[in-house]
């Protein structure tokens, strides 16, 4: 790829840009411009009627507004509206990181069985994430150094639960290239799931030994994967 794309990296449920802000901070030290995008359903000032498809529209928009050639990497939750909108021409590659790469007609939560795991706290219009029994640090960042871990999860916001249940009617990656980065120690996204969707899209798989959050854990590693992606 002779003009190397700005990379758009989109944060998954419950989590915002400053998830990335290590990988970020590696990719930049290595000459990659990197911009990142705020959910809305997580973000906005009200999110409790926002569907995924916002969050599909601000992704659009954010690509939209990079100059050349782009490249989305987008975690867990938020490659199902990276997947309705990152349809654009000036996206060249997309990379999934435990990421849910849906296809028409399906939602999130239809992806998961239908019904909420159990870890899941669904008050009306709203979800967290983690219970006394199963805590967010186990779920998301059992590799990560305890003390990120800690301000990770002080950070973690209420997401509309509209989002999950809302399905994907455009799919970017039968257009695109694709690689999908398998985290193999993960507490909530069962392997053979990750490694079936992988499949299912064409993606170039690549594993990682980490829990589901491998850009707090090992963001070298994954920088490298990025990299390499990109070619």
């Amino acid at each position: 790829m002779t003009d190397r794309p700005t990379l758009l990296l989109v944060h998954g449920a419950w989590h915002g840009s400053w998830a990335w802000v290590p990988l970020q901070t590696e990719l930049e030290s290595r000459g990659w411009d990197v911009r990142t995008v705020d959910l809305p359903t997580v973000h906005a000032d009200d999110p409790r009627e926002l569907r995924m498809t916002d969050d599909a529209d601000a992704i659009a928009a954010a690509i939209d507004a990079i100059p050349g050639p782009v490249a989305v990497v987008a975690h867990s939750y938020g490659g199902v509206p990276t997947t309705q909108g990152a349809t654009s021409d000036s996206v060249v590659h997309i990379v999934y990181i435990a990421a849910f790469v849906l296809d028409e007609g399906e939602s999130l939560l239809g992806a998961v069985g239908g019904v909420a795991p159990s870890w899941w706290v669904v008050d009306g219009p709203l979800a967290t994430a983690g219970t006394e029994a199963e805590p967010a640090t186990g779920l998301f960042f059992a590799d990560v150094d305890e003390v990120a871990a800690a301000d990770a999860v002080g950070r973690l916001k209420p997401q509309s639960s509209i989002a999950f249940s809302e399905t994907v009617t455009t799919v970017a990656w039968r257009d695109k290239p694709t690689t999908y980065v398998i985290t193999e120690q993960d507490a909530i996204f069962p392997l053979p799931a990750q490694e079936a969707l992988a499949a299912r899209s064409g993606s170039t798989a690549v594993r990682m030994d980490t829990s589901h959050s491998p850009f707090l854990s090992k963001p070298a590693d994954l920088a490298d994967i990025i990299e390499n992606a990109l070619g």
